[in-house]
């Protein structure tokens, strides 16, 4: 069965493969040859999931989903949210976006935050939606060097390290991704074998 992902990220794209595995054979934007730039206009991330995988689907008639992923940090009301990506501008710099997050948390004891990740699956003409949460909280300075946007600051509830300290493995196996895709893949298992 193929799939499209409608990303470019590669991060992304590598996490999410990690986690189907062979069940179905991932394709990325680049894959289908869509260079078109999707615009995330909704204030929720179950809108610009939708509105990523309505587009695919519409376009180029392939079966697909997209996902929109969000950092809601409780003494910030939610924030960043749906703007997480582009928290400190609209340049989507992780570095940027990180110093302007401990910058609004300096002096706040509440350091209690969750990752969101919201997938729209697209297929056979139905749209889904699965639901991923991992909580935990902000650290104080940035931890670790792998992952990729927020991981060097947030640490999963009942660990110590962050998600940048641990290996791909291990985070996979716990992250807001991991969990809204594994419930993807088991929708696909149940229902396309």
């Amino acid at each position: 069965m193929k799939l499209v992902f409608a990303t470019n990220n590669k991060h992304k794209l590598q996490e999410v493969r990690d986690i189907v595995g062979n069940r179905v054979e991932v394709l990325s934007l680049s894959d289908i040859g869509c260079c078109d730039d999707i615009p995330e206009t909704a204030d929720t991330l179950q809108g610009n999931a939708l509105i990523k995988a309505r587009h695919i689907c519409g376009k180029y008639g392939l079966d697909c989903f997209a996902d929109d992923t969000g950092l809601e940090v409780e003494a910030l009301g939610g924030a960043p949210g749906v703007y997480s990506a582009r928290y400190a501008g609209e340049e989507c710099d992780s570095e940027a976006n990180m110093r302007k997050l401990l910058e609004n948390l300096t002096g706040k004891s509440n350091r209690n935050a969750q990752f969101r990740t919201v997938i729209a699956l697209i297929i056979d003409g139905k749209e889904m939606l699965f639901d991923g949460i991992v909580k935990g909280t902000i650290a104080t300075e940035k931890k670790g060097d792998s992952g990729f946007g927020y991981d060097p600051i947030f640490i999963p509830e009942g660990h110590t390290e962050s998600f940048a300290q641990m290996s791909g493995e291990m985070k996979n196996s716990m992250s807001h991704r991991f969990r809204a895709t594994q419930q993807l893949g088991d929708y696909l298992k149940e229902n396309y074998g």
